[in-house]
């Protein structure tokens, strides 16, 4: 069954250590960010459309008054059940987190259930979540699976995460000066309110919006806000948000890529509860026998990995020239931007033919990737389902929700 099947609308409108792991492990290390960094970037315009009468029967609705009966929404508790299904076509993010952190320190991330590696799960494959939240000082995400949940709960001045496959947790404390988002990740979001927050706050002209009927979505009546690219060359087809229509809370996040086939992204509450949920919901308590790692020990851990990856990159030669890149330069607008960064000096790609790069890990790079040509140069365009990054044999990159063609077109129009 897809994701959230169950709810009913009415439409109106692999690594190893040695040898050639260890070239895929640091070649993927470097790809994989730069695709996965942009999939949430989009821009929308205030189009008004009639709701048309649909199943639940609701009162009729602009999209301009629907956008701001979300914008309104002040929903302060709930608790319920999110299932979140993410296709972007690239390899699973838990599977790799090994190749972001180096040797062994995908391993030790993940028995210190440190949140900055466990929440990048959700960027690919299939997951169940429990939700709860009570006033900005108390939320609770926690991500089930079969036999194991991962659990992380801000309470106040604390925020603690739990790994019981692993037994393992990790505590921070929120002191003056550091705030709740140096102990979870900024930009993971895990309700539809959160997506559609991401897709909502901005407004260029370049979109269509429209309210595309009604839909019911975790027993809740809701009407649907379709949100298309009116420009071509986006890889995103639509946006559809369903707005529960009492309170303005979404329900239900899907985006559709333009070259079709199943969601990229499908997040949508199965049960919902707009009650204030017990307070046990927030305490935390460590179990007998758990390993506690502290928010201080992990950054310490994550400095020595940064020194090792350094390391990595001065081994690997040509790819210490991408530190301190430039700031990324915006060519075109709205859903065609396209992000231009340029390495220090005009640094080239590492390749197998410079001796930079083992020629394992060039075979497996060019796997990845498409060569193109232009009057940019040469390249190699790196693809997933929604964002394709073209990188220049003489350093540079561009990064765009685009697809390959619109991506060299950028690349030549700046060169």
């Amino acid at each position: 069954m897809a994701p959230n099947d169950s709810a009913g609308t009415n439409d109106t409108a692999t690594h190893g250590t040695t040898g050639a792991g260890a070239g895929r492990r640091k070649a993927v290390r470097y790809i994989v960010p730069v695709a996965v960094a942009g999939v949430a970037a989009a821009t929308i315009g205030l189009v008004p459309a009639l709701a048309s009468s649909g199943d639940p029967d609701l009162p009729k609705i602009t999209a301009q008054e629907l956008i701001e009966k979300i914008a309104a929404s002040d929903t302060q508790q709930l608790s319920g059940t999110v299932k979140i299904s993410t296709d972007l076509g690239i390899p699973s993010m838990g599977g790799l987190a090994g190749s972001f952190l180096g040797d062994g320190a995908g391993d030790k991330g993940s028995a210190s259930a440190d949140p900055q590696t466990k929440l990048t799960e959700l960027a690919s494959g299939t997951h169940t979540l429990r939700v709860a939240a009570d006033g900005p000082d108390k939320q609770r995400v926690s991500i089930l699976d079969d036999a194991s949940e991962y659990s992380l709960i801000h309470n106040g001045d604390q925020v603690w995460a739990y790994d019981s496959k692993a037994n393992a947790v990790y505590h921070a404390e929120e002191k003056a000066g550091r705030g709740k988002e140096q102990a979870a990740p900024e930009g993971v979001p895990t309700t539809p309110k959160a997506l559609a927050e991401q897709a909502l706050k901005a407004a260029d002209g370049t979109t269509s919006v429209t309210v595309g009927g009604t839909a019911q979505v975790a027993g809740r009546d809701a009407y649907r806000l379709v949100i298309k690219p009116e420009q071509s060359g986006s890889t995103i087809g639509s946006i559809t948000v369903a707005v529960d229509a009492e309170n303005g809370t979404p329900l239900k996040f899907t985006l559709q890529p333009s070259s079709g086939g199943k969601a990229a992204v499908d997040a949508g509450f199965t049960s919902v509860d707009f009650e204030k949920p017990d307070a046990s919901s927030f305490s935390f308590t460590p179990p007998k026998g758990a390993k506690v790692t502290e928010a201080d020990e992990a950054e310490g851990d994550a400095k020595a990995d940064a020194g090792k990856a350094k390391g990595d990159l001065d081994h690997l030669g040509g790819l210490s020239g991408f530190e301190g890149a430039s700031g990324a330069k915006v060519i075109g607008e709205g859903w065609n931007a396209v992000a231009e960064i340029r390495t220090p000096g005009g640094a080239a790609v590492p390749s197998a033919e410079s001796g930079d790069v083992p020629a394992e890990a060039q075979q497996f790079l060019d796997a990845l990737g498409d060569k193109v040509t232009g009057k940019f140069g040469s390249g190699t365009v790196f693809k997933t389902r929604l964002v394709n990054a073209l990188m220049t044999d003489d350093g540079r990159v561009y990064v765009g929700a685009v697809t390959k063609d619109a991506l060299v077109k950028a690349a030549d129009d700046a060169s």
